[in-house]
C-alpha cells in the first residue's frame, strides 16, 4: 500500500510543483530587478563620473548662482515697485469740478470749485467765484478727505467727486449683463 503524505489538504507532490513554480517566478523577477539596478547604475555612473559629471556639477552651481541673481533682481524690482507707487500715490490723480453761479445776477456758470487729490486724498480744493467787480479765487488743503476750514457745498461737491472718481470709471467700463438676448 502506497501511503501519500498530505500538506494543506494537498498530496505533497502537488505542493512542492506549486512552491518549484513560484521558485522560478521569483528567480526571473529578481533577475529582472538586478538588471535594472545595474542598468541604473551605469547610468549614474556615466552621469557622475569624468568629464560629464563635472560637467552637471558646473550646470548646477551656475543655476544657483543664476538664481541668486533672479533673487536679488526681485528684491531690486521689488523695492523699486514700492518707491515707484509712494511717488505715484502722491502725485495728484482724482479731480472733481463742480460749475456753478455764485451770484444771482451772473449766468453761464462761470464760477467753479476744483478738488484735487492724491490716492490717500490729500490735496487742495480751489474755488473761483465769478462777479461783475472780478474773480475772487479761494484755496482750502484737504488732508485725507477732510478740511479744518467750513467748505461751501459746491465744494463739498467737488470734492465728493473727486473722491468717488474711480467708482465712477468702475461704472463706466464693467459690461452691463443684459437677460432680453437670452436664447
Amino acid at each position: 500500500m502506497i501511503l501519500y503524505a498530505k500538506a494543506f489538504g494537498m498530496r505533497i507532490e502537488i505542493v512542492i510543483g506549486i512552491l518549484l513554480a513560484l521558485i522560478v517566478i521569483l528567480a526571473i523577477l529578481l533577475i529582472m530587478t538586478f538588471r535594472k539596478l545595474l542598468d541604473m547604475n551605469r547610468k549614474y555612473y556615466t552621469i557622475m563620473s569624468g568629464k560629464k559629471g563635472k560637467d552637471l556639477e558646473e550646470i548646477v552651481f551656475t543655476r544657483f548662482k543664476e538664481m541668486d541673481k533672479v533673487k536679488a533682481m526681485a528684491k531690486r524690482v521689488s523695492k523699486e515697485h514700492r518707491e515707484a507707487k509712494a511717488h505715484v500715490d502722491s502725485c495728484y490723480s482724482k479731480i472733481g469740478l463742480k460749475k456753478y453761479d455764485a451770484f444771482n445776477d451772473m449766468a453761464g456758470e462761470l464760477s467753479f470749485s476744483l478738488a484735487i487729490l492724491n490716492n490717500n486724498y490729500s490735496g487742495v480744493v480751489i474755488n473761483a467765484m465769478h462777479s461783475k467787480e472780478g474773480c475772487y479765487t479761494y484755496a482750502k488743503e484737504i488732508i485725507k478727505g477732510e478740511s479744518y476750514i467750513t467748505l461751501s457745498e459746491e465744494e463739498k461737491e467737488a470734492l465728493k467727486k473727486a473722491m468717488t472718481v474711480e467708482d465712477e470709471i468702475a461704472l463706466l467700463t464693467t459690461p452691463i449683463e443684459d437677460d432680453s438676448y437670452d436664447i
